[in-house]
């Protein structure tokens, strides 16, 4: 394992433990939001679990103390810190190697900006435990803003078919409901740390062209916060990653064909307008994608 982060404090009492929550937080975290984000784990119904939360280089002395304290109160909670700030892919990956010390079954996604709801574990551990086939479960999301009102809703299709099918279009888990199963992990597949987006992505399409099985639940177990600059902060470079991620599902996938290669370079285009216009096609693509999962 990487001597690249310390532990801050550790779990290291606990015995084997079945799931493992990943978390990372950055310079750009806002207090109130990790706070919240923290206590929705906390307060699952399932509370048999060790929520790693990896700090990802120098953040504010405020979220350091918040982050402390929890620790200091919960001993399920163990803290790691990189050195320097690495991005998303490369601190879930240092989570992923840290918990293979308790023999995790199950590895749980979380976002520190988002909030998950109080069942959410509850129903994911539990469906894997009954679906034995299936690898990688996610979940419908409720959309919120930054005072936490409801803005909108994703639920994704359910059945792998379905998620396969339409990876060469469009990202069909919600990241951060995930729940995957650390056989996953066992077999060497990780988060690609090269790439400071569209990860998730990319790791879908591998793990769908190497035979592993997909779910989503139905129901919105998250609360995805959806900050008012959304649709400008995409950048080209995101844009460019999801274009190449949509070349990279056709050839690994082998399903290149000329919808699939129309749409691809149709959003790349889009994504280069205003986000007046962005804004638009986005809410549609949301009626699109419910068309779709009716159908």
């Amino acid at each position: 394992m990487s001597t690249s982060f310390k532990i801050l404090s550790d779990a290291a009492t606990l015995p084997s433990c079945d799931t493992l929550i990943a978390m990372a937080v950055y310079n750009g975290d806002r207090v109130n939001w990790v706070e919240q984000a923290v206590n929705s784990i906390l307060q699952q119904t399932l509370d048999a679990f060790v929520f790693v939360i990896v700090i990802d280089g120098t953040i504010l002395a405020e979220l350091m103390e918040l982050l402390l304290a929890f620790s200091e109160r919960d001993s399920r909670i163990v803290l790691l810190q990189n050195e320097t700030n690495i991005g998303l892919a490369a601190s879930m990956n240092k989570a992923i190697e840290w918990g293979f010390c308790i023999s995790p079954k199950y590895f749980v996604r979380m976002d520190a900006d988002d909030v998950s709801k109080p069942e959410r574990l509850e129903r994911q551990i539990s469906y894997l435990q009954h679906h034995e086939h299936v690898a990688v479960l996610g979940s419908g999301l409720t959309e919120i803003d930054e005072e936490g009102n409801k803005v909108g809703a994703r639920v994704m299709p359910a059945s792998h078919k379905k998620i396969v099918r339409m990876l060469p279009r469009r990202c069909t888990l919600n990241h951060p409901t995930v729940t995957i199963r650390y056989d996953v992990f066992a077999q060497g597949f990780r988060y690609d740390a090269d790439l400071l987006n569209t990860q998730d992505y990319f790791l879908w399409i591998t793990l769908a062209s190497h035979g592993f099985v997909f779910r989503n639940l139905k129901e919105r177990l998250l609360e995805f916060r959806r900050v008012n600059d959304f649709y400008k902060r995409r950048g080209f470079a995101k844009s460019v990653n999801e274009f190449k991620a949509r070349i990279y599902a056709m050839k690994a996938l082998r399903r290149f064909t000329l919808w699939n290669v129309t749409y691809a370079c149709g959003v790349l285009c889009l994504r280069l307008m205003p986000a007046k216009v962005v804004k638009l096609a986005y809410k549609f693509d949301r009626l699109l994608l419910e068309k779709i999962i009716k159908h």
